[in-house]
């Protein structure tokens, strides 16, 4: 099911990305490229949950193309390639590529949860001004989609607990900081979801950053 929602240029982009992770990954490759593949299963499962109301809506997206690829794979991928440069002369930056690459992906996944599962809530409203707005607009929140946008960065989240020996943090408040960070890129993306709607930015874009969004507040809960 996971592949089902990538088109065919789609999935010639992430094969080629899992390449990478694996080629940069080191020891941890086949991690990486394992949790690139959760995120890609929560992502399928999540657009098919109420997709007979979706449908109805106007909402249904099935088919991701190249572009969602890229938008949500290249920061984690650029975290993982500053891992594999840094991870043994200097490991602390290693440690924070690695928080980097969790918090990235966990924001992605918290913004699927919360757009196709917000969408199955009442009205929702603008993250700016809280006025009401339809179904779909970008920058519309809803308590649903906030809810669900914590859970699928907390799924993410749990990812740690395999690896956390490679980052000196207590496993549990790293669990912690990473379903923050997460979340947080959510609502960022939800934020620059705002300025999409007056013709700056598109929704890659608002992906992309929402993701280093997510990793920055991460980095700066760890570090205070």
């Amino acid at each position: 099911m996971t592949l089902l929602t990538l088109d065919g240029p789609a999935v010639v982009a992430a094969v080629a990305m899992g390449g990478l992770f694996l080629v940069f990954g080191g020891q941890l490759g086949l991690f990486f490229v394992l949790a690139m593949l959760y995120f890609l299963f929560l992502s399928a499962a999540v657009t098919q949950t109420g997709h007979s109301y979706k449908k109805r809506a106007g909402l249904y997206e099935k088919k991701r193309g190249i572009k969602n690829v890229l938008a949500n794979g290249s920061w984690p991928l650029l975290m993982i390639f500053v891992y594999f440069l840094s991870r043994n002369t200097y490991p602390h930056v290693g440690q924070i590529a690695l928080l980097g690459f969790f918090s990235g992906l966990a924001a992605v996944t918290s913004d699927k949860f919360s757009s196709e599962i917000g969408v199955l809530d009442g009205f929702p409203r603008s993250i700016i001004g809280f006025k009401k707005v339809d179904k779909g607009v970008s920058g519309g929140i809803t308590w649903l989609g906030l809810v669900a946008g914590f859970i699928g960065s907390f799924l993410i989240a749990v990812l740690v607990v395999f690896v956390h020996q490679y980052i000196s943090v207590n496993m549990y408040y790293l669990i912690g900081v990473i379903a923050i960070g997460g979340f947080a890129g959510t609502l960022f993306d939800s934020f620059l979801g705002w300025f999409e709607e007056r013709g700056i930015g598109n929704k890659f874009s608002s992906n992309f950053f929402g993701s280093v969004f997510g990793s920055l507040v991460s980095v700066l809960v760890l570090l205070v």
